[in-house]
């Protein structure tokens, strides 16, 4: 078994007194002494600094990068403005996600950032496909910087950050080196992310950290929230079998892509994408509230009553929301049974228990639009 990667910060998570774990061949912090519970609350109420520097960072340079890229995502890149941030996803040509990632149009190149999990497959899938120079960013680190208090603590580095509106991107010059920022994150909440060079990310984390509104958070919490967010997991809630439609990602394909648009299809899978938005889906991607205090975790069977055999989805995700105080999980549903308010339910450990579909997030995002 191979040893594991260390980020930048692995140094800075140990001194914190960080609880360290395995994640996508990283030893990734899952909490610090306060505990995902504070974490999370302490996220959505001030600023939680998270280390994502597992993540792959990719610039795409030349005149056609925007165009070869569009090759393998159903997104419009090249409506995409200068100094700003789309979310996308790779797809294979049975209509499944490869990965989600996001892509900032930076001028004269494309700066794309993938999941860890999946980032020597997806920088090996752009090598083969992709007619462009590829330069996989090196000697840099990603934290991400959440919450309603993250402008006021950021802008005391950056005071520019203060104009940006969510999904803006830009490069900015900072007593840490130079910092590429985006207006985005993985929480629901406000916030940045920021890449930072390896040799300054330290500095940088803990000049954040020692402003009283933030806190270091750890996997534990950064699940939770983007739970809350109902946005996806890449592995749990979406994965190379299923479709932007049935994961109900629909949104994030441009009406330039589909049918009858100025670009529609010529990606993977646009045959069977294209007519799922046109026809519909068998099963989806919902939200459920749990009945009681207990969640219905990953891999709970689904049933449309109490006592047929016949399930009708499973959970993907699932765990208790700090700040909505219950129970929380999404799931996938044969398509009749997901309108809000239907009952149904899953089987925990031999008892069957009900819960409600319910639309997300589970609580509202608070983006700066």
């Amino acid at each position: 078994m191979s040893a594991l990667l260390t980020t930048s910060l692995h140094e800075l998570h140990i001194e914190l007194g960080a609880k360290m774990v395995p994640f996508a061949g990283y030893d990734m912090p899952v909490q610090y002494p306060a505990g995902v519970m504070q974490e999370h609350l302490h996220t959505r109420k001030n600023a939680g600094l998270f280390d994502v520097s597992h993540m792959g960072q990719v610039i795409l340079r030349g005149t056609n990068a925007t165009s070869e890229l569009e090759k393998l995502v159903p997104v419009d890149l090249v409506d995409l403005k200068e100094g700003r941030q789309r979310y996308g996803f790779f797809t294979n040509e049975a209509g499944g996600i490869l990965d989600d990632l996001m892509i900032a149009n930076r001028g004269d190149h494309l700066f794309v950032v993938v999941n860890a999990a999946c980032k020597d497959a997806d920088i090996a899938y752009m090598e083969k496909k992709l007619a462009c120079e590829i330069e996989v960013v090196q000697g840099r680190s990603l934290l991400a910087l959440q919450g309603p208090k993250a402008e006021r603590v950021l802008e005391e580095v950056v005071p520019s950050v203060a104009k940006m509106k969510f999904l803006d991107v830009g490069i900015f010059p900072s007593s840490y080196g130079e910092l590429w920022i985006s207006r985005s994150g993985y929480s629901g909440e406000d916030g940045y992310e920021i890449s930072v060079p390896d040799n300054q990310a330290t500095g940088l984390a803990q000049a954040l950290l020692d402003h009283e509104a933030v806190m270091p958070i750890g996997l534990g919490a950064r699940d939770s929230l983007r739970l809350e967010a109902g946005l996806c997991l890449y592995g749990n809630d979406i994965d190379e079998h299923t479709s932007p439609v049935e994961a109900d990602l629909k949104w994030a394909i441009q009406k330039t892509r589909r049918n009858g648009g100025a670009r529609a299809g010529g990606f993977p899978g646009a045959d069977r994408i294209l007519n799922e938005i046109d026809h519909g889906v068998a099963r989806k991607r919902v939200g459920l509230s749990p009945e009681g205090r207990a969640p219905m975790r990953a891999g709970t069977m689904l049933f449309a009553d109490e006592t047929s055999q016949q399930s009708i989805g499973n959970v993907t995700s699932g765990a208790f929301g700090p700040t909505i105080e219950r129970p929380m999980s999404m799931a996938y549903l044969e398509t009749k049974y997901t309108a809000p308010e239907t009952i149904i339910f899953g089987d925990v450990r031999g008892k069957r228990l009900s819960a409600k579909v319910s639309v997300m997030p589970f609580t509202p995002a608070n983006f700066k639009r």
